[in-house]
Parts: C-alpha cells; structure tokens; sequence
C-alpha cells in the first residue's frame, strides 16, 4: 500500500511554487515534487520512475518531510574538514597589480593560485562567486565640455519635445568605411554551418556617408571620398531641397567643418536651418549612431566590394530598402538621467554612508 503523507495547507503553496520557480534549485524543485507526488498517494516505486530517481532518495525526503516539515527539505550540513581556503585573501591579492617580476598586467587564475598555493580551481570558484574579472576591461570616456548640461537638455529636449511644423534631423559622418573584397570565395550557408569567409582581405579604398535620420526613420545619404566643409554645406543644401518651406533643426557633433565660416555663413542666409551640437565626446546623443549601427550589421561588416563604387551601390540599395519600412526613432532618457551618468561622480571619502 502506498505511503501517503500528509501536507499541511500552509506548506501546499510554497510545495507547489517550488516546482514551478526558475530560481528554485532542481534538488529543491525534486524534493517538493516527491512530497506531493507521495501526498497525492501515489507509491514509492512509481515516484521514483516518473521522477526518474531512486527509491532510496523517495523514502529518504518524504520521511524528512514527514518529521520536520519544509525545514527538513533543506541541505543538512555536510561532514568532512572544514574549508580551509582564504577568501578574503584571495581577493584581496586579485585586486591587487601582479608582481613586477611576473611582467604580466593582470592575475589570471594559475598564477595566482601559484602565488598563493592553492589550486586554480578555487581561484575560479572565488572570482565567480565575487563576480571579479581580471581578465576583461571596459573604457570609458567623460565629456569636459563646459556647456555640457545646456547641450544635453538642448538635444534631448528636441527628441521628447520636438517644435511643432518643425522636422528634427540628426547628421553625421560615418568615416573611414571600408570596400573590403576577400582573397576567397564567400562560403554559403549550410545547415549546421554558418556563412564562412577568409579572414584576410584586399582594400580597395574608403569612403564616407553622411545619413540623416528623421521624426520617421527616413534617412536621406549621400557618399563623399572626402570630409571637408564643402561636402558639409553640399549635404546641408541637399537636406534643406528635400524639406523645402519647413523649419529644420539639425543635430551634428562637434566636428570643425561643421563650424566653418562657409557653413555659419549659409546658415545666416536661411534662418529655417538652425544647428543644435551634440557636448564634446557626447556624439552618442546624435540618434543617427543608432542607423549607423544598423546599416554597418546588415549591410557592410559582411559585405564584399571590389570598388568604392560597388560599396556607395550597396549603401544606396539599403537606404532605399531602409526607406521602404523605416520607424520612428524614440529617445527615452530625459535630461537629467542622461547628464546623471555623462558627469564623472566626485568621490569624497571612502567611508561608506
């Protein structure tokens, strides 16, 4: 006859949330199935099959239910030495530069295991438990630009609270894109198999692509083999034919030609084209980084081109399947969340408040 047990109705949902908790352990997960497989009535041998454990381990965790209830399901203290390994020691060295004499930049985890004497392996265990990384560095980069609070609430400002009858556009330059042709053959496709190409490659010259990105996603291209000032006021002029008798707001970075007396003096002569401008090392507010991003995955990083000009063909036949099924680009953060991570925090002390 199959041993039932009884489930206190306190313990039902807890049980049952067990089973079904992605952040529950599985032996947790296991042990809260016996116990209701078993208080549903259903017998030793047969849990053990549909569960797929042993008898043994069905017998061992409902009794331990039956005697001390949720508590027992928990891991009991386990026998053997205690842990012997310094863990504060270890991070503490981690943390630490390396020894001059080793001539290396950072600890990896065999030799600091042979600094400290103990085995690699529990160096490993202590980064991951800490979440420490030697091995991995991130850049960063703050703007010092003195204006940079007036730019940040003048840019964003544009993208939450655009003018109205007004079209808000972003422009920049994507330099130095490459028609790179390979020494072989593109290999295709195949199930189990990724597209493979040789990792060397011929060049066959640069070229530069100003992108305009709009209120709608509608981007408007034109491709220079130089980035001087009179490209600049080109695309200027081309942008403004395009939105005729409608006031333009322009977000550009910071870059000198963009501020040349050619350019202030064009602008004087057409009041409806006004130049708002991204902080220094703050070109990541212009939404127009964002296509650039795109275009560079689905378009050129796996492309071949034996010319330039094949390269400017395959831009242009994006942007017209851009075009074609384009979307608003929506800024999210305001002012004050952008310019909460854009300043450097001044530390004062390292007291912990």
């Amino acid at each position: 006859m199959p041993v039932a047990v009884p489930v206190r109705d306190e313990d039902l949902p807890t049980l049952e949330a067990w089973t079904r908790a992605p952040s529950v352990s599985a032996g947790a997960a296991l042990r809260a199935r016996i116990v209701l497989a078993c208080a549903a009535g259903e017998g030793t041998s047969q849990v053990a099959r549909r569960l797929g454990t042993s008898r043994p381990t069905v017998i061992a965790w409902r009794e331990r239910y039956r005697a001390g209830g949720l508590a027992a399901l928990a891991d009991a203290p386990r026998s053997g030495r205690p842990k012997t390994v310094d863990e504060a020691e270890i991070l503490a060295r981690t943390l630490e530069p390396p020894p001059a004499g080793l001539g290396v930049t950072h600890w990896s985890s065999r030799l600091l295991a042979a600094e400290l004497g103990v085995g690699d392996a529990t160096i490993a265990r202590c980064w991951r438990r800490y979440g420490l990384q030697p091995w991995r560095r991130e850049s960063f980069k703050f703007s010092t630009d003195p204006a940079l609070e007036a730019k940040v609430r003048d840019v964003v400002g544009l993208y939450l609270d655009p003018p109205q009858k007004a079209v808000v556009l972003c422009v920049c330059e994507k330099s130095q894109i490459q028609a790179l042709d390979r020494t072989a053959p593109i290999l295709p496709l195949r199930p189990g198999l990724p597209e493979r190409a040789t990792h060397d490659y011929v060049r066959h010259g640069t070229t530069t692509l100003f992108a305009l990105e709009v209120a709608t996603g509608h981007v408007t291209e034109a491709c220079y083999e130089l980035h001087r000032h009179e490209e600049f006021l080109a695309f200027l002029k081309k942008v403004a034919r395009a939105y005729p008798r409608q006031k333009l707001h322009v977000v550009v970075d910071n870059y000198a030609t963009h501020k040349h007396p050619d350019v202030e003096a064009w602008l004087a002569r057409h009041h409806r084209v006004t130049l708002h401008f991204t902080p220094t090392s703050g070109s990541w507010l212009n939404l127009v980084e964002v296509f650039f991003s795109i275009i560079t995955r689905q378009a050129i990083r796996r492309g071949t081109f034996v010319s330039v000009k094949e390269l400017v063909g395959a831009i242009r036949r994006f942007i017209d399947g851009w075009n074609d099924r384009c979307h608003p680009f929506t800024w999210t953060k305001t002012p004050d969340e952008v310019l909460s991570h854009a300043r450097p925090r001044k530390r004062t002390s390292d007291a912990e408040h």
